[in-house]
């Protein structure tokens, strides 16, 4: 445990109402001897939040220093979006469900921070994950003088029977299931729900069927497919079935189609940021259906250089994302292109679902680029000239011809 701790009169804690970050609060005002503010962002977990708000205040938190506020919207409208342009998957799989929600919080935090005048933010990430990077990153690039205190790196509560001790002994409430060690992590919001941790640290045995909670299991999903229609908006998804919705309402109506079709289930293992190999489990309903209409969508709008200049660029805004830099310069300058390239990515997408898998049966687009005269075997399309080929093929064959002959040559000497 640190000797030597800065002087902290009030702190910004990002707080679930759960058991660790209840124990946070407390270890914070009795470790720092400081006010401390609650912070519960509803990102669409899927849990009811007023409990929150009446662990806080029973652990001695003034009601005016309770935050708990529905971002619902802004995460999926400036945050998912944004991302789901870029068709961004880390490591070629994941939809980055965990990553994406960091920085939201991370920057209401920052802000409740300067109206309440607090010298410091305060998370519940562990010393061994990620999230602590992405927390710290946006907070200091927001607020680069930011004091941050980060409990599971100072204290020594080390273990989950020491961690009991410490709610015993401060009269923090525990429920029955926290008593023993969890069989897994889980950590949610509207796009997804990622598992990790004890019955999925071994990477040879599958994931057992009771970690699954945002979707059925393929084999019991429906015999007959469902269809549904997904319109865009210059790269945005705007209605379902012809019905507008905002981008909440879209997303929470795609959950419930890969609820029910047994979409989105992803067995994987990363590369984290901080240097190890982690297993999960992650489940991306209706982000899986959102990724597969909007590639849909941009195979008939975008021009061929720019769709490939896309696909090279995603590993890296990937990444920037996943390793927390989402408020970078670098991340930025990307979105940019991207956004660009959506100008004209407009239209409607149609989609077969059917146990567990979603794909694209048919798209269409007033700014569409396939032309059926260009691509037709018909006789008399006047648009495009076989004869033509034949100077293309030469041309593009003139460096492999030259290259055959020297090393005919070389063989032959």
């Amino acid at each position: 445990m640190s000797t030597s701790r800065p002087d902290i009169k009030r702190v910004v804690l990002a707080y679930s109402g759960g058991l660790d970050t209840s124990i946070i609060l407390k270890w914070l005002q009795t470790t720092y001897g400081c006010e401390v503010v609650t912070f519960t962002a509803d990102l669409g977990q899927g849990e009811e939040l007023e409990p929150a708000r009446k662990k806080a205040e029973l652990l001695g938190i003034k009601p005016e220093h309770i935050f708990i506020e529905d971002l619902r919207e802004e995460f999926v409208r400036d945050y998912v979006f944004p991302m789901f342009r870029a068709n961004a998957q880390y490591e070629g799989l994941y939809l980055l469900g965990t990553s994406i929600a960091r920085p939201l919080i991370a920057k209401r935090q920052i802000e409740i921070a300067r109206r309440v005048g607090a010298d410091a933010v305060s998370h519940g990430a562990t010393g061994k994950g990620n999230d602590q990077v992405r927390f710290e990153l946006s907070y200091y690039a927001l607020e680069p003088d930011i004091k941050v205190i980060a409990p599971w790196r100072e204290w020594d509560l080390t273990s989950r029977t020491s961690l009991i001790e410490f709610a015993e002994a401060n009269q923090i409430p525990i429920a029955k299931d926290k008593r023993g060690d969890a069989p897994f992590s889980v950590d949610a919001n509207l796009l997804h729900a990622s598992s990790e941790g004890k019955v999925l640290e071994d990477p040879s045995l599958e994931t057992p069927d009771y970690v699954y909670s945002r979707t059925i299991s393929p084999e019991d999903a429906p015999d007959t497919p469902t269809y549904i229609t997904v319109d865009f908006e210059r790269g945005d998804a705007v209605a379902i079935n012809g019905e507008k919705m905002s981008p909440a309402t879209l997303l929470t109506a795609l959950n419930k189609y890969g609820h029910d079709n047994g979409i989105g289930r992803l067995d994987l293992v990363e590369n984290r940021f901080v240097g190890m190999k982690s297993r999960g489990m992650y489940e991306t309903p209706g982000g899986t259906i959102l990724y597969f209409a909007h590639r849909g969508i941009e195979s008939i709008t975008l021009d061929r250089g720019a769709a490939h200049l896309k696909d090279e660029l995603m590993p890296k805004y990937a990444e920037l994302i996943y390793n927390g830099f989402w408020f970078s310069p670098e991340r930025e300058m990307l979105q940019v292109l991207i956004d660009k390239s959506q100008e004209f990515v407009s239209g409607r997408v149609r989609l077969k679902l059917f146990k567990g898998s979603a794909w694209v049966v048919g798209r269409e687009s007033p700014y569409s680029l396939y032309d059926q005269d260009l691509v037709t075997f018909e006789e008399g399309a006047v648009a495009y000239d076989h004869r033509d080929a034949a100077g293309f093929i030469k041309l593009n064959a003139l460096r492999l011809r030259t290259l055959a002959k020297r090393n005919r040559r070389t063989v032959g000497s």
